[in-house]
C-alpha cells in the first residue's frame, strides 16, 4: 500500500514562511511536436471503471510486456505474480512466488514493483522491487527467463541487483519500476517511514532512501550488476549517491512516464496535509521536490530547510483528509479509444475517496486540472495494457476494473444549414434554406428548426411543410425528398413578411441537433 490512514491522520506543523528559495522557473516546458492535450476541455471529461476481474489478493502493482501476448502481469503483495489476458481472465496460477522472501510485515510492505526491460522478446528480463525477509530492505532483483512467455518463472533465476536498508519502519517503502525512454531502468524508494521524515533521508544524498533511482541494468560496472549513468545529477559529487536522479520525496508510491515527451509524472503521500503530483521534463534531473522541508504547497519543518535551495513545485495538490488519505498516481493516456477526448491527460486517483483526478500540461509549461468523478473504492494502483489503455486494481475487494472516458460535450454537428435571402421589398422577402447531410448516414424523414430575433412571419412555403410559433419556425420534409443521402442535400424555400431588420437566424436545428 501507498501510505496507511494512520500515517495520513497525523498532525503537521502549521505552515511557517518560507526560508528557502522555491524555483519560479523549475516548471516543466513542452518537449517535441507531440500536442499535449485533448479537443475536449477537462470540463467536459468523465471517468468510469468496468470490472474485468476479482480474485486478486492485495494488488499492488500492473505491467504489460512488450511482446505481443496481450498480458497484464498484476503484483500480489505477498509476493506473486498473477498473468491478466482480456480473451481469458484472470489466471489461478501465479506467474512468479516470491512469498518465501518476501517480508509483509505492516500494511505497506511487500511486493511492490514489475517491469519487463524493453524489447522483452530479446532481453527475456523481469524486474521486481520488493521488502525482503527478514528486516524488510527494499530489493530491486532481475530475472532473466529462457523465453518471453516461460510460465511459470523459477524464484532460483534471482539476482539481486540492489537492497536498500530499511528495517526501523516498515512503511514508506515507494517500489515503482520504470524504464524511461532512455533505457534505463528507474526507481522510486520512501522515505525510510514513521511520520515526519524521522530518519532525514529527503533532502540527505548520502542515502537511497526517498528518492528515485536511475539505473543502467544492461551492464555491470565496478563489481556491480548495474552501473550508473554517466549523465546522473550527483555522479562525482562528494557524499551522495551517484544513482539518484531526483530526490525530496515522501513516499513516491508510483509515478510514471509520458511517451509523448518522456517528462516524469510523480505522486507523492503526503504526510496529512497535502497529497501532491509532480512533473519533471527530462532536463530536470536532479530536481528536489521539497520534502521534508516541504509538503506539497507549504513548509512542512523549516528546520530542514535551506536558504539557497531550488525545490520544485508540485502541478497539482489536494488536502489529506479532504479529498483522500494516500495518492495513487497513474498515467497520461495515450491510447487510441478515447484519444479524441482524453489524449494528454494525466490520471491519478486516491486509495481511500476513489475520486479521480484529471491533468494535463499545457504548451507553456503550466497545467490544468480538475476532480472528476469516484472510481472505486481502495485503488492500490493504475497500470496501461500493451496499447495504452489504462487499468486499476483494487486492495481487498481484490478487483481489476478497466478505466473508460467519455465527454458530456454535445456530438459534433452532422449537418449544415444555408439560409439565403433571395429578395426583399418593401415588408416581404423570400428566402431559399438548403439542408446538407454531412454524416455517415442516411437522414430518413427531416425537420429543420429556427428562431428569428426579429418579428419575421413565414406566410407560404414550397418543398417543405412550414409552420411557426412566435418566433420559432418548423419545416418539416415532404413526401418527395423525406431523405438526405450522406453528402447529399435539400432545398426548400418561403415568402415572409416582416418590419424593421430583417436579420437571418443564427442557429438551425435538424431532427433536434444543432448543425454547423
Amino acid at each position: 500500500m501507498a501510505a496507511t490512514v494512520v500515517a495520513a491522520g497525523l498532525l503537521v506543523p502549521s505552515a511557517a514562511p518560507a526560508t528557502a528559495m522555491v524555483d519560479p522557473t523549475a516548471r516543466p516546458a513542452a518537449v517535441g511536436s507531440t500536442p499535449r492535450a485533448a479537443a475536449v476541455p477537462l470540463e467536459q471529461l468523465t471517468v468510469s471503471t468496468t470490472q474485468v476481474a476479482s480474485g486478486l489478493r492485495r494488488p499492488t502493482a500492473m505491467h504489460a510486456p512488450d511482446d505481443g501476448s496481450g498480458r497484464l502481469l498484476i503484483a500480489e503483495k505477498a509476493g506473486t505474480v498473477r498473468v491478466y489476458r482480456e480473451s481469458s481472465g484472470l489466471a489461478a496460477t501465479p506467474l512468479l512466488d516470491l512469498t518465501a522472501r518476501v517480508s509483509t510485515s505492516g500494511n505497506e510492505r511487500g511486493l511492490l514493483g514489475i517491469v519487463t526491460a524493453p524489447n522483452f522478446t530479446t532481453s527475456r528480463a523481469l524486474y521486481v522491487a520488493y521488502t525482503a525477509l527478514p528486516d524488510g530492505a527494499v530489493t530491486l532483483s532481475r530475472f532473466v527467463l529462457d523465453s518471453a512467455g516461460q510460465d511459470p518463472v523459477p524464484a532460483a533465476r534471482e539476482q539481486v541487483l540492489l537492497s536498500q536498508p530499511h528495517a526501523e519502519f516498515g512503511n514508506h517503502n515507494g517500489g515503482q519500476l520504470a524504464f524511461g525512454p532512455d533505457g534505463h531502468l528507474y526507481w522510486s524508494i520512501g522515505d525510510g517511514g514513521g511520520a515526519d521524515d524521522q530518519l532525514n533521508t529527503g533532502q540527505n544524498l548520502g542515502t537511497l532512501l526517498g528518492k528515485i533511482l536511475r539505473l543502467d541494468v544492461s551492464r555491470a560496472c565496478d563489481g556491480r550488476p548495474y552501473c550508473v549513468p554517466a549523465d546522473n545529477p550527483f555522479v562525482g559529487a562528494a557524499g551522495a549517491r551517484p544513482e539518484i536522479w531526483a530526490y525530496g520525496l515522501r513516499n513516491p508510491w508510483r509515478f510514471s512516464f509520458d511517451p509523448a515527451d518522456g517528462s516524469l509524472w510523480i505522486a507523492d503521500v503526503g504526510q496529512g496535509a497535502y497529497e501532491e503530483v509532480n512533473h519533471l521534463t527530462p532536463g530536470q534531473r536532479g530536481a528536489n521536490l521539497g520534502w521534508s522541508c516541504r509538503e506539497g504547497p507549504v513548509v512542512f519543518n523549516a528546520a530542514r530547510c535551506v536558504a539557497d535551495a531550488r525545490y520544485v513545485d508540485p502541478v497539482y495538490h489536494y488536502q489529506t483528509s479532504v479529498d483522500g488519505c494516500a495518492i495513487i498516481g497513474g498515467h497520461v493516456y495515450r491510447g487510441a479509444r478515447y484519444a479524441d477526448v482524453a489524449a494528454g491527460t494525466y490520471l491519478a486517483t486516491d486509495y481511500c475517496s476513489g475520486t479521480a483526478f484529471a491533468i494535463r500540461a499545457n504548451a507553456d509549461g503550466s497545467h490544468v486540472s480538475r476532480k472528476l468523478d469516484e472510481l472505486t473504492i481502495q485503488p492500490t494502483t493504475l497500470g496501461l495494457d500493451a496499447n495504452g489503455e489504462i487499468y486499476l486494481a483494487n486492495d481487498l475487494p481484490g478487483q481489476l476494473h478497466r478505466v473508460s472516458f467519455a465527454s458530456t460535450a454535445p456530438p459534433a454537428a452532422t449537418c449544415a444549414v444555408t439560409y439565403k435571402v433571395d429578395s426583399q421589398w418593401g415588408n416581404g422577402f423570400s428566402v431559399t434554406v438548403t439542408v446538407a447531410n454531412t454524416g455517415a448516414t442516411p437522414v430518413n424523414g427531416w425537420t429543420v428548426g429556427w428562431t428569428y430575433a426579429g418579428n419575421q412571419r413565414v406566410t407560404n412555403g414550397w418543398n417543405a411543410d412550414i409552420s411557426q410559433q412566435g418566433t420559432a419556425v418548423t419545416a418539416r420534409n415532404v413526401s418527395w425528398n423525406s431523405t438526405i443521402a450522406p453528402g447529399g442535400s435539400v432545398s426548400f424555400g418561403f415568402l415572409g413578411s416582416f418590419s424593421g431588420t430583417n436579420a437571418a437566424p443564427t442557429a438551425f436545428t435538424l431532427n433536434g441537433a444543432t448543425c454547423a
